[in-house]
């Protein structure tokens, strides 16, 4: 998947800054996919020389101008195209977390247990925000109410996938860490 399908899934929320999309990015597409503001303001200028964005400048007071970017109806066309093709292949997990994790017969398993819990608070905080944001989503409503009124569901169901993600961090987690205290007792054991 290309960083300007993601971009175009953000913009579908509404006009927006480059700034407001690299600071909603962690609110709206972080959880299946991640970018530097960098990346992302290289490919808003491609995207606006292709014509799937278009800018508008707002002056604003005591503060450098801005540009808003909307789509443009080739950008939405863009996005039904991409919608319309398969999906590439599942994506794989590629974590140096997990490298670590292997290599910790051999290495510092003490360390190797702080970065688990390190990564467990991690997906904790982010599970907290993506109810946050789950909540400001429903706002108050059942989901079956959401899903019946929403004029959007994506955004939903993409938040859903990640809240699971996380869910599976925090159980891999526990479990990971319960059987590293286990070894390291038993090493301490054998002295």
């Amino acid at each position: 998947m290309a960083l300007r399908n993601a971009v175009m899934a953000a913009l579908l929320e509404g006009e927006a800054s480059g700034y407001d999309l690299a600071k909603g990015f962690d609110a709206t597409v972080a959880n299946f996919w991640m970018t530097t503001p960098q990346q992302l303001y290289r490919e808003l200028e491609r995207m606006e020389a292709e014509g799937l964005v278009s800018a508008r400048v707002v002056q604003q007071e005591r503060r450098p101008d801005k540009r808003l970017f909307a789509l443009t109806e080739a950008g939405r066309e863009a996005v039904r195209a991409y919608t319309a093709e398969p999906p590439g292949r599942p994506s794989v997990i590629r974590d140096e977390l997990l490298v670590k994790v292997q290599c910790l017969d051999a290495g510092d398993i003490a360390a190797v247990r702080a970065a688990v819990a390190e990564r467990m608070e991690w997906a904790t905080a982010k599970l907290a925000r993506y109810e946050r944001i789950r909540q400001r989503l429903l706002d108050g409503r059942s989901e079956e109410a959401y899903f019946a009124e929403a004029e959007r569901i994506g955004p939903y169901l993409t938040l859903m996938r990640g809240m699971s993600f996380e869910r599976e961090n925090l159980h891999w987690g526990d479990m990971a860490l319960r059987r590293l205290d286990q070894r390291m007792a038993a090493l301490r054991a054998d002295g």
